[in-house]
């Protein structure tokens, strides 16, 4: 009986890769955003784009010794310069900062999963996975805030680290468990996106340190 989705789709390195191009245009966006926002010329909006874009996967990379994902392959780039000039096509919008914190969430959760998933591809412990899927996730958005003079995500009590940590840990459990592909990837993709989601809708954070500051 032929089966009715190619069973091509559901292997480990097409997840990877679809979600690594969502991801990277995703954050791509999120940086252009920011770029709008400061009224930056397009020259800007692509480096905003393309750092943001491949700012998590690059430290991954080095981190888990692996080849740096863009520089073997332009389309990454590219990816990013088309998002960057999706940004500054569409212009000025009421809605453009509330459209940055939603792609950011929907990059934190993709991105989570991925940078979990190609550690485990690569046989980096688990624990670690979990840390290189929260670094592939946030790196990138440290650094488009640091170039946009904006308060840093890990500086926030509102739930952002969390939400990438979260998806990552899903899916590192659901692929220990024995979990396909395919639904790892979208539960633990969901379960990041819904945290980060309720956090935007109803102000979930985490909580703060007890006690006065004290110098």
């Amino acid at each position: 009986m032929t089966p009715l989705v190619d069973p091509n789709l559901a292997t480990p390195e097409t997840v990877l890769g679809a979600l690594d191009f969502a991801g990277v245009a995703v954050f791509a966006a999120t940086g252009a955003l920011a770029a709008a926002r400061q009224k930056h010329d397009l020259v800007t909006f692509a480096f905003f784009g393309a750092i943001t874009g491949v700012g998590g996967g690059t430290l991954r990379d080095l981190l888990i010794g692996a080849p740096v994902f863009w520089v073997h392959d332009w389309r990454y780039i590219a990816v990013c310069l088309a998002a960057s000039l999706a940004v500054w096509l569409v212009g000025a919008r009421p809605w453009r900062f509330r459209a940055l914190l939603w792609l950011d969430a929907i990059g934190l959760a993709a991105y989570g999963v991925l940078g979990a998933a190609k550690a485990d591809a690569a046989g980096i412990a688990p624990l670690i996975c979990i840390v290189m899927g929260a670094l592939t996730a946030c790196f990138g958005g440290v650094v488009r805030d640091l170039l946009a003079g904006e308060p840093s995500i890990l500086l926030r009590r509102e739930i952002t680290v969390s939400a990438a940590l979260v998806a990552a840990t899903v899916f590192v459990v659901a692929q220990a468990f024995g979990l396909w592909a395919w639904p790892a990837a979208f539960l633990a993709a969901a379960c990041g996106f819904a945290l980060r989601a309720g956090a935007l809708v109803w102000g979930w954070s985490l909580p703060a340190f007890p006690g006065t500051v004290t110098r």
